[in-house]
């Protein structure tokens, strides 16, 4: 098949520290060329891929030069011209626009959005079918005039979870997120620390990962991205706990730095209070061999096999319990669940049935 990947340019392909839905891109790109497909990927500078790169902005949205990306906006008097920064919505306009006009002349059998609800505005317009994964986006009601719009286009939950945000929409299929194994070792021994990893935001949690911690007496390394509107939040609900022995901050680690925390924890702390569509840090810790504690939200009782690779809790109290539990179960079980469901390899077989089932169907699918 000739698929045209829409990767999303916040970040470049692979992304060095955050960057979840260019991670998943990524991943997806790569085994599909594995498979023996011919796929073109469009991103952002700085994007290495086995598949051919259209590279459609210099840079990426988030590490675009810092001298240009805080300029302040000025009216300049030589010129006459408003002069600022770059303009986000400018640039991921052009990039989806030089995805379709590529798929307008013919050169794909499939296009494949991971752009939120961004390029939807262009699936009837191509000769081909364009699939889009959600990646959350049915969560936000704000979405969901063009979501509504363009209903009858093909969809891709992560979850079946997700689906639920917005049942009227036509899945496709759900295709659980993918990781490479091989960048998550399996490790049987552990330690006693607790980890949490993600953005240290109110939806994430990691003021409860800190209680449940604390009341089981267990030291708490995090590590996540501060997210700027979330920053007094995080200054008054998390770093005063902060003291680098019982709660230590490890900063924002890529998957690599990220990898030796997890495969010697006791156990991940989850406590999300969002309907999360997936999560990949649920999938990173357990083939890492390392269960989880997560709250009863969003994908996460569909990723967890209750009491073999981690708990479902409903409360503080509960993740106590549960942490006194983590020595029971098999790091091995954890290993296979992500394995058997959450690697890159089954989620580029996923797609690609969808892709295959949308092209028999006809151009709209």
């Amino acid at each position: 098949m000739r698929i045209a990947m829409l990767a999303p340019i916040s970040w470049p392909l692979p992304p060095t520290g955050y960057g979840p839905w260019e991670l998943v891109a990524y991943n997806l790109t790569e085994q599909l060329v594995k498979l023996g497909h011919d796929v073109t990927v469009f991103a952002a500078g700085g994007t290495a891929s086995t598949a051919e790169v259209v590279v459609t902005t210099p840079h990426a949205l988030s590490t675009w030069p810092e001298p240009q990306r805080s300029r302040m906006q000025a009216f300049d008097r030589k010129t006459g011209l408003l002069e600022g920064p770059p303009d986000a919505r400018v640039l991921e306009e052009l990039h989806i626009g030089k995805c379709m006009e590529r798929a307008a002349g013919g050169e794909f059998d499939v296009v494949h959005s991971h752009l939120h609800v961004h390029a939807l505005v262009f699936a009837r317009l191509i000769p081909c079918p364009m699939v889009t994964t959600l990646h959350g986006s049915a969560w936000v009601r704000a979405t969901h005039p063009i979501l509504l719009a363009y209903k009858d286009m093909p969809f891709v939950s992560l979850s079946e979870a997700e689906r639920t945000m917005l049942p009227e929409l036509n899945y496709a299929a759900t295709v659980h997120n993918g990781i490479r194994m091989d960048g998550f070792p399996f490790e049987p021994d552990k330690e006693d620390y607790l980890l949490f990893a993600g953005r240290l935001s109110p939806e994430k949690g990691p003021d409860v990962a800190i209680d449940i911690a604390k009341q089981s007496g267990r030291r708490l390394l995090m590590a996540g991205l501060i997210e700027g509107q979330y920053q007094g939040w995080f200054d008054s609900h998390v770093k005063p706990h902060i003291d680098g022995t019982n709660v230590a901050y490890l900063g924002l680690l890529s998957q690599k730095a990220l990898a030796p925390y997890y495969r010697k924890a006791a156990g991940v702390l989850f406590p999300i209070n969002w309907c999360e569509p997936f999560g990949l840090v649920a999938v990173e810790a357990q083939a890492s061999g390392t269960p989880l504690i997560a709250t009863r939200f969003g994908a996460l009782p569909e990723i967890i096999v209750e009491g073999e690779t981690g708990f479902v809790i409903d409360s503080v109290a509960e993740g106590v319990a549960a942490v006194d539990k983590l020595g029971g179960l098999s790091p091995a079980a954890c290993r296979r669940n992500a394995e058997t469901r959450f690697s890159d390899e089954a989620m580029a077989r996923g797609y690609a049935h969808v892709y295959q089932s949308l092209i028999a169907q006809g151009v709209h699918a």
